[in-house]
């Protein structure tokens, strides 16, 4: 029973006695998936599930995007389980490193890529160097953020990566991705509800 068919999670004798747990599936990064994120986070808590997964194949997207689901797994009170198949780049591998200590996987033939932070601005030039000093701060609190969730000494051990890269984008396996504590397992979960039934006559 793979984490990726919904329909197949419930062992039970009677479908009606449990609700589906809910299954997060992230390819986009915009205000849309951010907002359906956040209703999906929020609906999972009532399922009864002892977790949320959070099914990662993307290419990245809107890094504001990216900061409100991450707001949204710190703000659960149910371990939250990112999982990565196929693809998790740029916002991807942020999302993916955000999962809970012990519950974060990758498909062993999937691929992480992390790079710094885009910027779209354009216009005049003082618009220009205030949209760098955001991207600049984004950066730094991406990457910080990104070394203190894999457990890193050095809270620059990524940035210090990328500058050792020339700043090209970084592609890892998933055994690198483990190495480098993006993630705990190289492997894809399941999970299965089990429903005992009771009856009682008075």
């Amino acid at each position: 029973k793979t984490i990726l068919r919904k329909h197949e999670l419930i062992k039970a004798k009677n479908d009606d006695l449990l609700e589906a747990p809910v299954v997060i599936e992230v390819n986009k990064f915009d205000e849309k998936a951010a907002s359906d994120f956040r209703d999906q986070i929020s609906d999972a808590h009532n399922t009864g599930q002892p977790v949320i997964p959070v099914v990662i194949d993307s290419y990245g997207g809107q890094v504001y995007s990216l900061l409100s689901m991450i707001t949204d797994i710190e703000n659960s009170t149910l371990p939250v389980a990112t999982i990565c198949v196929g693809k998790a780049m740029s916002c991807g591998s942020v999302l993916l490193a955000w999962g809970d200590e012990g519950y974060r996987y990758i498909a062993p033939n999937a691929r992480v890529m992390i790079h710094d932070v885009s910027s779209m601005e354009w216009g005049k030039v003082e618009e220009l160097k205030a949209g760098t000093k955001e991207v600049e701060f984004l950066n730094d609190y991406l990457f910080k953020g990104l070394a203190k969730k894999t457990g890193q000494r050095d809270e620059e051990y990524f940035l210090k990566k990328i500058h050792d890269k020339g700043h090209a984008e970084w592609y890892m396996s998933g055994e690198e991705a483990k190495k480098q504590k993006i993630v705990n397992h190289v492997k894809i979960p399941t999970l299965t509800a089990n429903v005992n039934v009771e009856y009682t006559f008075e």
